[in-house]
């Protein structure tokens, strides 16, 4: 199996995983490790290589339903939308809005896999984030084809970079912005990253077209 292909596969995983906890969770009880890895038809270990705590988990377990439908619904939007500075904003936004309802968990993760210090982590595996990406591919999809690998790869590192809770955290505690403000500041970072992509391809960016103005009613002669 090639790289690709093994990166796919830890997805799967991770979310059989996530998905078995938030069933278990919506039975109203609080699922053991053995639970999810019986429910997901994995090992412990493999639970424990994903998840290094059960807290860790269970909130990423909790915020599934949320965020599919948050985020989901706003890419499902922009679905037939080629224009990919669009898709990439709305996706943007969608998923701020939606740190933003989630900031306590969002920083409880951080603190957690700061504190597990990425133990146990095999080389080109990520601790987390796997959902992330996959909002970002989704909305750059118009782009597989056009840009070669590298770049399209290069694209989606750098949005993963300016879109989550590590960026809401510094608009909010190093820069003091409030939530709007944040979320235009990644709207704006995430676009502008798009353009410069497109650039460095030689690739003329399509030109947004502006709001449509109403139309003035005819002035009456007096």
């Amino acid at each position: 199996m090639d790289e690709q292909g093994r990166t796919a596969q830890k997805r799967r995983t991770r979310k059989a995983i996530v998905a078995a906890a938030a069933a278990l969770l919506a039975k109203g009880s609080t699922p053991s490790v053995s639970d999810v890895a019986a429910a997901a038809d994995v090992s412990r270990r493999t639970v424990y290589m994903y998840f290094p705590t059960m807290e860790q988990l269970l909130i990423d377990a909790a915020l599934l339903s949320i965020s599919e439908t948050t985020v989901g619904a706003a890419l499902d939007a922009v679905e037939d939308d080629d224009d990919v500075e669009r898709r990439v904003e709305v996706m943007a936004r969608a998923v701020q809005g939606l740190f933003v309802a989630t900031e306590q968990q969002g920083r409880t993760l951080l603190r957690l896999t700061v504190e597990g210090g990425g133990r146990d982590r095999k080389p080109g595996q990520p601790v987390r984030g796997y959902r992330r990406i996959e909002w970002i591919e989704r909305a750059v999809a118009p782009l597989r084809g056009v840009l070669d690998a590298p770049r399209l790869e290069r694209l989606i590192s750098a949005l993963a970079i300016v879109i989550g809770w590590e960026s809401l955290i510094v608009a909010r505690d190093i820069r003091a912005l409030n939530i709007k403000q944040a979320e235009d500041v990644t709207a704006w970072a995430a676009r502008t990253l798009v353009r410069a992509t497109l650039e460095d391809a030689g690739i003329a960016p399509r030109r947004r077209r502006p709001p449509a103005r109403p139309a003035r009613p005819p002035r009456r002669r007096a």
